[in-house]
């Protein structure tokens, strides 16, 4: 379970937006995504828009129930960081000239969720997090790899009174 509201906050934040990103990627699928690829000049534009929307839809579900976080994180910014060349070139290139123009760009919201998830994985309410802890069991390790906050500060306490 969350421990703490801001780690529930970023998992609620994550899912809403990977529930857009497999419904953005669904959507796709069912239009002739090629149309847009095209207008952009992207190369092979039919097979291109099945694969992007593809990975959208399949990432987004993966994301929503945290399965494969990082490579799925790493994939859809890639993928973002691709629309923003190919649709809104000037918007990236602007991010320090006129970081309003980046931020108000369609791409960055999911951007900034790919890159979040990441940096930071899938969070503690996953699957990614459920299959480390049953690894983590059948080898007979402790669940826990670093000391919770409590036990730092302790630790720090310690070496303080030496």
């Amino acid at each position: 379970m969350c421990t703490s509201g801001s780690r529930c906050g970023v998992q609620s934040f994550n899912r809403h937006f990977f529930w857009r990103y497999g419904s953005t990627g669904a959507g796709s699928l069912h239009k002739r995504a090629g149309e847009s690829c095209t207008t952009l000049n992207i190369p092979a534009p039919a097979l291109s828009a099945h694969f992007v929307s593809g990975l959208e839809f399949v990432g987004g579900v993966l994301l929503i129930v945290g399965l494969g976080s990082r490579i799925t994180g790493l994939l859809l910014s890639g993928n973002m960081l691709v629309a923003y060349w190919a649709a809104d070139r000037e918007a990236l290139f602007s991010i320090f000239s006129d970081p309003g123009k980046f931020y108000v760009a369609d791409p960055y919201t999911f951007l900034f969720a790919s890159v979040m998830v990441l940096v930071f994985g899938a969070g503690a309410i996953s699957l990614d997090a459920l299959l480390a802890k049953c690894l983590d069991a059948k080898a007979g390790k402790d669940s826990r790899e670093y000391p919770t906050r409590q036990e730092s500060m302790n630790r720090e306490c310690d070496l303080k009174q030496l």
